[in-house]
């Protein structure tokens, strides 16, 4: 028991170290090629993890193969546009100015329902507010609606809004992030006379972040939580 309780660590570690060297990318939004790769890594590792029988090697040596794989043809895909449609596809036009292609939707085995389903995903529920939807490799439909129904910004008024930037976690947990705070060009002395204002000590806050414009959001973390 206490043998299969260590193989199932090692064996972990090793495929959270090669799903990482393999990338970022979500389930959904994973290649054809990375879905197999995935799906066979995660099978050759149960094996091993489960049978004592089998030296752990033998589970291993195969993902790392698998590994080298996925790094050769993300390599091809990169070099090669031919070889990047052949692996990965093509992009299939589901809808193209406003009228559903019913040639493409068959050769996708794609109903109406589930086409109506992926609108609703992209918050539009209305077909006929729709321009183009595209049916990408991933499996994921990209939607583009009609001119007069898309959302307006900041410059269909002539508009220009102040630069953002990007949020930075302070505090997470009543950990301090350092890392942060040197990026922002802080130190803690500052972050605690922040966090005095809105009453509380530092290792108080469950949440405490800064915008660009310098704004602080902080919340206190609950008592008995």
């Amino acid at each position: 028991m206490l043998i299969t309780f260590f193989r199932s660590i090692v064996l972990y570690i090793i495929v959270l170290i090669v799903m990482r060297l393999m990338g970022k990318r979500e389930i959904g939004q994973l290649q054809p090629f990375e879905l197999a790769i995935s799906i066979m890594i995660a099978d050759l590792a149960s094996i091993p993890m489960t049978d004592t029988g089998i030296p752990i090697f033998n589970g291993i040596i195969p993902i790392l193969g698998l590994l080298i794989m996925h790094l050769l043809i993300s390599i091809i895909n990169l070099k090669s546009s031919k070889a990047r449609e052949i692996i990965c596809g093509r992009p299939s036009i589901l809808i193209y100015r406003g009228k559903i292609n019913e040639k493409n939707l068959k050769k996708e085995r794609f109903t109406i329902n589930e086409l109506e389903e992926r609108l609703r995903g992209s918050n539009v529920v209305n077909l006929g507010d729709v321009e183009y939807a595209i049916l990408e490799t991933s499996g994921q439909v990209t939607v583009i609606q009609k001119p007069d129904k898309r959302n307006t910004i900041p410059k269909d008024f002539n508009i220009m809004p102040e630069y953002e930037g990007i949020p930075y976690d302070l505090i997470i947990d009543g950990k301090v992030m350092y890392d942060n705070l040197k990026a922002i060009g802080k130190n803690y002395n500052w972050l605690k006379k922040e966090i005095e204002k809105f009453n509380m000590k530092p290792e108080e806050v469950l949440v405490a972040t800064i915008d660009g414009r310098g704004q602080i959001y902080c919340q206190k973390k609950e008592k008995g939580v």
